[in-house]
């Protein structure tokens, strides 16, 4: 495994209390950042924070990335606590429900709205003027292939990753002169708790559109998300990473 040099630097992660958000955590850690691990699970969120400790400096903030004085209150602990921001992965994220396009209610598409494209939007706003100011950031997005091919009977989900994907073209556009790189990768199905809630024929046919056969690992796309949270990630900014096994048709 390479290691990049994040020494002195500070990230925060949201949705870090399993899956994808975790491993990212423990790969910053692993190479020297403090982070800022923040969810909306307590429980999972203080277990997982005690059982990386051993690994760098933590701060924790239970963050409902909805809520803009959530958000606030936890971006303003981190500057406290750990001196600066210079990375933020947005991770967290929902699928909601298995069904038809037309057979979600308004109140289940404005959730999944809320969480995958609202939350992005907002953190990244919550950060971005002190990233400006000290001339150095590094955003990254977690969007999904499903923003790019559409997943069938996941209609709002797919609907909020394209909009992660838009939201990262026009971001990167914005901050290309301020020193702030934005990216976001699209990853297919990962072995996480959120694709192990999906009935078995969604699965399938995730599978069946993966040349090479598998899901990808939390620790493939943190390795992923690691160069582009790095300073080696200095010259591609707005920029989609697929990371599907061969799924990606575009």
């Amino acid at each position: 495994m390479n290691n990049y040099d994040f020494k002195g630097r500070v990230a925060i992660v949201t949705g870090a209390a399993r899956g994808l958000g975790l491993a990212i955590s423990e790969r910053l850690l692993e190479g020297g950042a403090s982070v800022a691990m923040w969810d909306s699970n307590r429980g999972g969120l203080e277990d997982q924070a005690m059982r990386l400790r051993s690994k760098g400096k933590i701060n924790t903030a239970v963050v409902d990335v909805t809520d803009e004085t959530q958000i606030a209150s936890a971006t303003a602990a981190v500057h406290k606590n750990l001196g600066r921001v210079d990375i933020l992965v947005n991770n967290a994220g929902v699928a909601g429900v298995v069904r038809r396009s037309w057979e979600y209610s308004l109140d289940e598409w404005r959730k999944i709205m809320a969480v995958n494209v609202d939350g992005v939007y907002l953190c990244a706003r919550a950060v971005i003027p002190a990233m400006i100011a000290q001339k150095y950031g590094r955003i990254v997005n977690i969007a999904s292939i499903a923003g790019k091919n559409g997943n069938p009977s996941l209609t709002p989900y797919s609907t909020s990753k394209a909009a992660v994907i838009g939201f990262t073209k026009a971001l990167g556009k914005d901050l290309a002169k301020d020193g702030v790189i934005v990216n976001c990768i699209t990853p297919t199905a990962v072995h996480t708790d959120m694709v192990k809630s999906f009935p078995k024929s969604a699965v399938d046919a995730i599978l069946a559109q993966t040349p090479m056969g598998r899901m990808g690992t939390t620790d493939e796309l943190a390795a992923m998300v690691a160069w582009m949270c790095s300073e080696d990630c200095s010259f591609t900014t707005g920029g989609v990473f697929d990371i599907s096994g061969g799924r990606a048709t575009y």
